[in-house]
């Protein structure tokens, strides 16, 4: 069980769930007309396989947008473990309300479940070790926030939110600057209060980082070996984040190097939507 570490403003997730309800509705749900108006109903949503719940608050966000008298009530909280078949909520109101708000606050609740699913395993993976699991910016578009909570429900921690909130210089940008020292001294320049993380490709480049009084270094695509000589040749004077093909099967590997941070795309990206469903009774 892990509790989120990240805030999200109730203004950003009013946000996200109007323009999904706009792009499921449109100007209204036409089959839900075929049910009397005044017709209540009570409806489950259950889980058809383990998990680690979370989206709690997109989901009510969408029946209060439809109809604020649906009443959703919890069985488990966000970042808490669900067993396949367990209850995690009911719902009771309108059946109208509840069928038109069904697909899209399923949508959320299964995409952000998974999220949270898949950077749970991540975290167990490297347990018991010194090193800290990442997200990146390869997320849904549309769901940075939303997926980045997740990803915080799951045990993992979050990199920058986006490209203003952190300087992360990348290859290209080392190359359109003409070099690693250049690059940095116009970071510190521009910015001369934000630290400063630089990606490199090679020990040679991870030098030229450190001589240049870089804040962080991300270490792309080193082998064992190499991630093994970043951390001795370093000796703590900076933190060394890993990153690229970063999979379950060699995460282990790459958190026993002594790396202090492991990034990877596969908390946002590599998910498959969890199996949930909703139930009238």
């Amino acid at each position: 069980m892990s509790r989120p570490t990240l805030s999200v403003p109730q203004s950003t997730i009013e946000e996200v769930v109007n323009f999904s309800l706009r792009e499921d509705m449109g100007d209204g749900d036409i089959t839900a007309q075929l049910i009397p108006e005044e017709d209540i109903t009570i409806a489950i949503v259950i889980s058809r396989e383990p998990c680690v719940l979370c989206g709690m608050d997109w989901f009510e966000e969408v029946f209060r947008q439809i109809d604020s008298e649906v009443l959703v009530e919890w069985l488990a909280e966000d970042g808490d473990s669900i067993e396949a078949n367990q209850s995690v909520c009911s719902l009771s109101g309108s059946a109208r309300s509840i069928l038109s708000g069904e697909r899209t606050a399923l949508n959320f609740l299964q995409t952000l479940s998974a999220t949270a699913t898949r950077a749970a395993s991540y975290a167990e993976a490297v347990s018991g070790t010194h090193a800290t699991v990442l997200d990146t910016r390869k997320t849904i578009p549309g769901l940075r926030i939303a997926q980045k909570y997740a990803v915080s429900c799951g045990g993992c921690q979050n990199h920058r939110m986006g490209l203003y909130d952190a300087i992360l210089i990348k290859e290209n940008h080392i190359a359109a600057c003409n070099g690693i020292k250049k690059a940095i001294d116009e970071a510190r320049f521009r910015n001369p209060a934000m630290p400063i993380e630089i990606e490199v490709e090679s020990i040679n480049e991870l030098q030229q980082a450190l001589d240049a009084g870089v804040d962080r270094v991300l270490l792309d695509n080193f082998d064992i070996q190499k991630l093994t000589e970043a951390v001795k040749m370093c000796g703590g004077k900076v933190p060394l984040e890993a990153s690229g093909g970063v999979t379950l099967d060699n995460i282990q590997e790459i958190a026993a190097t002594g790396v202090d941070f492991i990034s990877t795309g596969a908390l946002t990206k590599d998910i498959a939507a969890i199996d949930l469903s909703m139930r009238i009774s």
